[in-house]
Order: C-alpha cells, then sequence, then structure tokens
C-alpha cells in the first residue's frame, strides 16, 4: 500500500511537471507568434512603440493559451508517458503488477486540479488582461474615424429612444460594452425615415444617452457638424449593452452568473454565457478526458516501436475532438442545442474513446 501511494505521487508529479512545461513552452511561442503579428499591424500606428505592443501581446497571450490549453495537457500527457516507457519505468511497474489504470489515475487527478484552477484563478486573470489589452490597443491605434469608411463588420445594436430608433455599429467594445470604438450611428425619426449618420472616435454609455467622442454628424440638405462631444438619448441599460456588445471570453468566471441572470432579467438571450460558464465549469473534466485520450496511444512499451504512430494517432484524435468541440459550439451559438450538451458532449466522447481503447489494451 506504502508502495502503490509513493508510485501514485511519482507519476502524478511526472504529469504535473511535464504538462506545466508543455504550457509554458506553449505560452512562450504564443507569445512571440502574437508579439511579431502585432509588430506587422502596429507598422501604420500612429503611437505604437516596441514596448507598448509586447505590453499588448503580454496581455492577449493569457486567453490565447487558454484556448489550447488541452493540447497542452494532450501533448504533456503523452511527453510524461513516452519518457517513462522509454526509460524502463513503466515496465518495471507493470513488472510489480501496477496496472494501466493505476498509472492513469495520478495524472487524471492532476489534470482535475490543474483545470480547476484554470477555471477559477487562470481564467478570472486572463479575462481581466484581455480587457486591458482591447483599451490599451484602442489607445495605442489612435482610432479616427472616417466619413468614407465603410463597416460592415464588428458589434451592432438598435434603441429606441424619445428621439426615434438609431442602429449603432461600434469597431471595437471595452468594458463589457460600456465604451465604445470607431463607432457609426443611423438614427431614423419617429416615422421611421432616415435622418443623421454619425461618425465618432468613441463613445461611452452614460444615464440615459451614449456620450459620442469628437462625433461628425451628417445631415442630408446641412453642412457638416463637427462636435467635441455629442448626446444620443438612449433607453438601453447597461445590462442590455452587455449582452450585445459584451464577448463571454471577457467576462471572469465568477461574474458569468450575474451575466447570466442581467441578461434574462432583461429579456436577452444569454445561450452566449450559459455556454462559456458551462466549459468553464466542464474544463477539468475535458482536460481528464485529453489524458485519457493520450495514456490510450503512449502507454505501449517503447522497445516495440511505432512511437511516430502513436504520438500521430494522438495529435489526431486531438484534432477530430477540438473539431467537434467547435461544431458544438457553432451550434449552441444558433440555438439548435443546450449550452450543457455543447459544452459536455466533447468530454465525454474523449473521454469514452479513451476509456475504451484503455480498456481493450489492459483488459481485452
Amino acid at each position: 500500500m506504502v508502495v502503490a501511494g509513493t508510485l501514485s505521487r511519482y507519476f502524478g508529479m511526472r504529469f504535473l511537471t511535464s504538462v506545466v512545461g508543455s504550457f509554458i513552452g506553449v505560452v512562450v511561442l504564443a507569445a512571440m507568434i502574437d508579439y511579431v503579428e502585432l509588430m506587422r499591424r502596429g507598422a501604420d500606428w500612429p503611437n505604437a512603440t516596441p514596448w507598448l505592443l509586447a505590453k499588448i501581446s503580454m496581455y492577449r497571450v493569457p486567453q490565447l493559451t487558454e484556448r489550447i490549453m488541452p493540447f497542452s495537457v494532450l501533448v504533456g500527457t503523452m511527453s510524461c508517458y513516452l519518457n517513462l516507457s522509454r526509460r524502463l519505468e513503466l515496465v518495471i511497474a507493470r513488472a510489480a503488477g501496477v496496472s494501466a489504470w493505476q498509472f492513469v489515475a495520478p495524472a487524471i487527478f492532476g489534470a482535475l486540479l490543474f483545470g480547476a484552477v484554470a477555471t477559477t484563478v487562470y481564467n478570472p486573470i486572463s479575462a481581466t488582461l484581455q480587457e486591458r489589452s482591447k483599451r490599451l490597443e484602442s489607445e495605442v491605434v489612435g482610432e479616427v474615424p472616417s466619413a468614407l469608411q465603410e463597416r460592415t463588420s464588428g458589434f451592432w445594436v438598435r434603441q429606441k429612444s424619445a428621439d426615434g430608433a438609431a442602429i449603432i455599429n461600434a469597431k471595437t467594445s471595452r468594458e463589457q460594452g460600456a465604451t465604445l470604438g470607431n463607432v457609426s450611428v443611423y438614427t431614423f425619426d419617429g416615422d421611421g425615415h432616415f435622418h443623421q449618420r454619425i461618425e465618432a472616435r468613441s463613445a461611452t454609455l452614460e444615464d440615459g444617452f451614449w456620450r459620442l467622442e469628437d462625433a461628425r454628424v451628417y445631415e442630408a440638405g446641412k453642412p457638416l457638424l463637427i462636435e467635441d462631444a455629442h448626446r444620443l438619448n438612449t433607453n438601453l441599460t447597461l445590462e442590455q449593452v452587455r449582452e450585445s456588445f459584451a464577448t463571454p471570453e471577457t467576462v471572469p468566471f465568477w461574474q458569468l452568473p450575474t451575466y447570466i441572470q442581467m441578461a434574462e432579467r432583461a429579456g436577452l438571450g444569454a445561450a452566449g454565457y450559459r455556454l462559456q460558464y458551462y466549459q468553464l465549469i466542464a474544463r477539468p473534466f475535458l482536460l481528464a478526458a485529453m489524458v485519457m485520450l493520450a495514456a490510450s496511444v503512449s502507454l505501449r512499451f517503447f522497445r516495440f516501436g511505432g512511437v511516430q504512430k502513436m504520438v500521430l494517432s494522438g495529435v489526431s484524435a486531438g484534432f477530430l475532438l477540438f473539431v467537434l468541440s467547435k461544431i458544438t459550439d457553432d451550434m449552441s451559438k444558433s440555438e439548435l442545442i443546450s449550452p450543457i450538451v455543447a459544452a459536455w458532449t466533447p468530454v465525454l466522447v474523449g473521454g469514452l474513446t479513451g476509456f475504451v481503447v484503455l480498456l481493450f489494451q489492459e483488459d481485452g
């Protein structure tokens, strides 16, 4: 019993060391690629400096690596078991009567622990830093609206007020929609006829109105009106604006239940927030499923050969699971399936696949 406990702790520490090392490598690689991309994009930014671009990249990297965290666990687990096999430690353990399930159990426990920390600690940090990166990027870009610029993407919202209806388009969103960048507003009178087009550098939601900074007002039959600040009345609340402009990825895990409740009270759909919330809850189990997949292709003895084939099989399985995850995400956002089903389907498919393969290999 003492030997089994010691061996489990040893395998668990080897697993955590390998996964953390793999994750750090992914962070460094993502930071380098993102910084090079920002340097390319920032060549035309008026206020860009190498230090500011590095700061923006540093703030963006945590959320980038959060998305590929399952692959870090997959690669780290395969590396751990292949090294144990290459050094004949698995052979000795099996000769002592240790089964594959005893190899995998410490890694599964470590993956659950790693995923719990990633959800409760790492996610809030990455969401906060992502907001800071957006704010800093907008300052560096020095967003200046152009009357001739066409905006057919970004964030859209429709509002009504005593002055009539208005359609707001923003290229960027910060502070969960309370501050918008590169704003275009199309206003209509009470009869639904087009009235004005307003271009502004930024828009900030105040109590009952939007404050548009550096605004240009275009109205048929009238000269161009340029204002340092323009007031646009609105009946939108912060909750409604958050639903339209705040991306779920920028909301910390601990605040997601509040956002879901606010969206529901406002009569708005909360599918995006629900999906993000359930995915974060399922993350520890997704990482455990990745461990099962990796173990199913990397517990074979090293001297039997076929290592390249095993590694390729594991990477292919992880890629297919990623594709499945994207499909379920899109189906959930289109309200074709519930967020719970979308969040847990990849976990069940990956976990059951690895379990069945391991069961066949170990027990026939």
